[in-house]
């Protein structure tokens, strides 16, 4: 299998769509590198890119 790029929404949307509302449109729009593709990602790989993603972004929000 060939590394894909694709959105985190892309992500989101296969395993857990219900999550969709909770999520910036920046955060939606980030790209994810897949080592194997999103064809045979699963579901607790998929959580766990959510997660981290989720962490980065706070990461990057300036705290006020």
């Amino acid at each position: 299998m060939e590394m894909e790029t694709v959105k985190l929404s892309q992500i989101v949307m296969k395993w857990f769509p219900e999550m969709i509302p909770f999520f910036r449109q920046n955060e939606l729009n980030s790209m994810i590198v897949l080592r194997d593709g999103l064809s045979i990602l699963e579901q607790e790989d998929a959580l766990e890119i959510i997660q981290f993603s989720i962490c980065e972004h706070q990461n990057q929000t300036p705290l006020h």
